[in-house]
């Protein structure tokens, strides 16, 4: 990885060259099974890794964490372009079958929690956790981050949240048939939705994408939904899937049962549209009203059934009122993204002591997830590719990264001799006769 001088010097934080190294130096320890920067100390001193890298020497931990203590706003956001740039080639020719017929952008916020007391930038949530709220910008359909933007803590869910969706959108539309953005109540920004036509923005999301994004139950469109006729409502039946096995009772609903804890449970779900013109927007749009009817019961008595509503503000006109309501909650999936951003690649521990370097270190680790994604779509059969795109990155790395080999450095070049063998080899060799073969090396 430097192959340019020995030592290493402060001076080559400068270096076009060395940034791109070091970038490559924290993702590969996040690769690797790294959770923290101090694996790199390890790393450093492991033979096959400093072999497989072709590498003399990398820069131990504490010049690692000196290196995003130079990254700027600006850098940071030229480092999500650049990574970008890439996905861009990638999808071109790997990612038309899963982008099509509809390509979703996931928009949401988070909590980076921190213990430290000495980190510039942090705050305090209005759950009074002390840390970070870094903004998730993800695409559904395989899995990438696509923006992370590192806020303080008292930021809400939404703030700042549409510049970041323009850049994604501006990402995702050249390689999408349809793009659908998704975000929960805190994410429907209706003064997006549409500009005034005296604007020179007239119509941003709702002219060049489609969006569902849940909306607030406040008294109007409470109103609206309680005024409908009764015909206009139809019964909601979520899918269910088959089981494989019985299932065994459920002690924590006998507790509840026996110690007359308050239970609510879920009797059915209807569900209506109507339209509606937000107080920012220029026009109506389309709103779906899902009515639950919950009935509270304590031990053996029950108490009486209560009604609640949900509303979701989309432009999806080729869906049902109930393919409106399953394509919203499937936006929970992110759910599973951030959760791997939080435990799995670690990329929100913030290790770091202040806002900017703490995003760039969330940025770097992040693109280890990505480029799981990206060798996902690299293997050949498709069910492959969607199986390792739903992968935990734990699982991810005991099938393709942890392989028994060694590892012979030659004078020009590298051999990897696969020693043990498991079933996940073949989707190893895979992908890489398929990268060796589209020039992503």
């Amino acid at each position: 990885m430097l192959k340019v001088h020995l030592p290493y010097h402060e001076s080559d934080h400068a270096c076009l060259c060395v940034v791109c190294r070091q970038v490559l130096n924290l993702a590969y320890n996040v690769m690797c099974g790294g959770t923290r920067l101090e694996d790199i100390e390890r790393f450093r001193h492991d033979g096959a890794y400093m072999n497989a890298l072709n590498a003399k020497l990398i820069p131990d931990p504490t010049t690692a964490g000196d290196f995003t203590r130079h990254f700027t706003e600006a850098d940071v956001i030229g480092l999500m372009d650049c990574i970008n740039a890439v996905r861009s080639k990638l999808w071109r020719t790997r990612a038309a079958s899963l982008l099509s017929p509809v390509a979703y952008i996931d928009v949401d916020g988070t909590s980076a929690p921190s213990y430290g007391e000495k980190k510039s930038g942090m705050d305090i949530s209005y759950k009074g956790v002390w840390g970070y709220a870094p903004l998730i910008v993800s695409l559904a359909n395989t899995k990438e981050v696509l923006y992370i933007v590192n806020r303080p803590g008292n930021a809400s869910s939404h703030q700042g949240a549409a510049p970041w969706i323009d850049a994604a959108i501006g990402v995702v539309k050249p390689h999408a048939q349809r793009v659908c953005l998704r975000g929960d109540t805190d994410s429907s920004l209706t003064a997006h939705l549409d500009l005034p036509a005296r604007s020179a923005q007239a119509g941003r999301w709702a002219k060049d994408v489609d969006f569902i994004f849940g909306m607030d139950c406040n008294d109007a469109l409470r109103t609206r939904a309680e005024a409908l006729d009764e015909a206009n409502w139809q019964r909601l039946h979520r899918p269910v899937a088959p089981q494989k096995r019985q299932r065994r009772d459920n002690e924590k609903q006998r507790i509840v049962k026996a110690r007359g804890y308050l239970k609510l449970a879920l009797n059915f779900e209807d569900v209506a549209e109507f339209d509606y013109q937000p107080g920012k927007c220029e026009r109506s749009y389309r709103v779906v009203a899902l009515r639950k009817n919950i009935s509270k019961a304590k031990g053996e008595q029950t108490l009486f059934d209560e009604i609640r509503y949900f509303f979701y503000i989309t432009t999806r006109d080729d869906l049902t009122p109930a393919e409106v309501v399953f394509a919203a909650i499937k936006r929970c999936d992110q759910e599973n993204v951030i959760e791997q951003l939080k435990n799995g690649v670690n990329a929100l521990r913030v290790p770091l002591y202040d806002l900017i370097s703490n995003w760039a270190y969330m940025v770097i680790a992040s693109l280890a997830w990505n480029i799981k994604a990206w060798f996902a779509l690299m293997m050949h059969r498709k069910n492959h590719r969607r199986q390792y795109i739903r992968m935990d990155f734990r699982t991810f790395l005991s099938h393709i990264i942890l392989f028994p080999c060694r590892v012979v450095r030659h004078a020009r070049s590298n051999t990897v001799r696969i020693i043990g063998y498991q079933p996940s080899l073949n989707r190893l060799l895979s992908a890489w006769a398929t990268i060796e073969r589209t020039g992503f090396t």
